[in-house]
């Protein structure tokens, strides 16, 4: 194969990711971050089966295990009582039916991890890109500083207000009315969250609450979601305030306040998310994770998603090759789009399915969840394989030509 040189703008999970993968091709890639460090904020992430298999191929496997928990199973609560509505089993049985585990992990170790594998001179600090375009030959990149960068191939990788997006869309991103304040509490201080090792989630009227382990159980992550029309601020470093949380969920569960209280800090994010693009890359640009699908988080699959969509486009590229760039595109695209618009809509659906005021839909809703508690309903999402998806449309695409 013809050697092609890759850019990739922004170096969180998507990022990274897409260059590991294509790193070990051998590929020439570099990967471009407005940060002048590198860190990644934030608390924890859910890695279902469909992303840890993949980042176990990538050679991660070990890493992994040795920073992030194995939750026995996801458990759904009502809010004020905490009866428990259902309970999904993982472990070892999410292990065996898929193939590959489900992992709870603090975001700075997932970050860490994949820097593991790509080369330091490949990623570039306080390096911001302003515009991203392209000709017959090339894409490039205007950076903050003047330079230009060439590539054959420009991936954006930069999240929900993409410099990379607005050459492919002029949307803008659209408020969800949601606000989540996120925060981290040391395990010691919440035992009781911790004699098994789960996702929890409470689920009230116009808000919830998820918590489960991180740092190899030393830390519980939570998420507390509230309805908040007119907070708009949108950053992971935006401070919140724990005396401005706790009366919002006066009533709950006391393993929900108890949570809360222990807090010290909490950091809070305004939700957003954008419509789905028709179309993931042209000619010689592309984009991947929340540049090209922004996904509120209430199916957990943000990263999950991001980690396939990395995965699948370095595949199509390295099977179409440096002179099949516009098939590659064509091909991720098509592959990409039906699941992730999908995960996009039913990821807005369980906002009004979580925050239910009590009444008949609310019931309706824990009767449906008290009968489909196992990992059946699951199958299409964690038994996905994006590397096989690509492999499968090549060669359902040479049978039918």
């Amino acid at each position: 194969m013809p050697q092609m040189s890759v850019a990739i703008v922004g170096a969180g999970i998507a990022g990274l990711t897409f260059a590991a993968a294509l790193r070990r091709a051998g590929v020439d890639v570099h990967v471009y971050e407005q940060a002048p460090r590198l860190f990644e904020v934030g608390a924890g992430v859910q890695l279902a089966p469909n992303a840890t298999r993949l980042l176990h191929r990538l050679g991660l496997g070990d890493r992994l295990r040795a920073v992030a928990v194995a939750p026995q199973a996801i458990e759904m609560r009502r809010w004020d009582d905490g009866t428990l509505l259902q309970r999904t089993p993982l472990g070892d049985l999410c292990l065996l039916r898929f193939g590959a585990p489900y992992y709870t992990v603090h975001r700075a170790d997932l970050h860490r991890s994949l820097l593991s594998l790509v080369p330091r001179e490949r990623v570039h600090l306080a390096a911001r890109c302003d515009a991203v375009t392209q000709s017959a030959d090339a894409a490039r990149l205007t950076m903050g500083d003047g330079t230009t960068v060439v590539a054959d191939l420009v991936v954006g990788a930069d999240g929900i207000h993409s410099v990379a997006r607005e050459h492919l869309a002029s949307d803008r991103p659209q408020y969800s009315g949601q606000t989540i304040y996120r925060g981290l509490v040391p395990a010691e201080r919440v035992p009781y969250l911790l004699a098994e090792p789960r996702v929890q989630l409470w689920y009230g009227p116009d808000q919830h609450c998820v918590c489960y382990p991180v740092s190899s159980g030393r830390q519980v992550s939570f998420g507390a979601t509230v309805t908040a029309p007119d907070w708009r601020e949108e950053s992971w470093s935006a401070r919140g305030s724990v005396r401005d949380l706790a009366p919002v969920y006066t009533g709950w569960h006391e393993d929900v306040t108890r949570l809360i209280d222990a807090a010290e800090t909490v950091s809070r994010w305004a939700l957003h998310d954008r419509e789905s693009l028709d179309r993931f890359g042209s000619g010689r640009v592309a984009v991947i994770g929340d540049a090209a699908h922004p996904m509120l988080p209430f199916r957990a699959q943000g990263a999950n998603q991001a980690i396939e969509d990395a995965v699948a486009l370095a595949r199509c590229l390295l099977e179409e090759g440096a002179d099949g760039l516009g098939a590659a595109l064509r091909r991720y695209s098509r592959i990409r789009l039906s699941r992730t618009s999908r995960i996009q809509r039913e990821s807005r659906d369980s906002v009004r399915s979580f925050h239910l005021a009590d009444g008949d839909a609310q019931r309706r809703r824990d009767t449906a969840a008290r009968t489909s508690s196992g990992l059946d309903r699951h199958q299409w999402l964690f038994g996905y394989d994006a590397e096989r998806a690509v492999a499968g449309r090549a060669a359902a695409v040479q049978n039918n030509g």
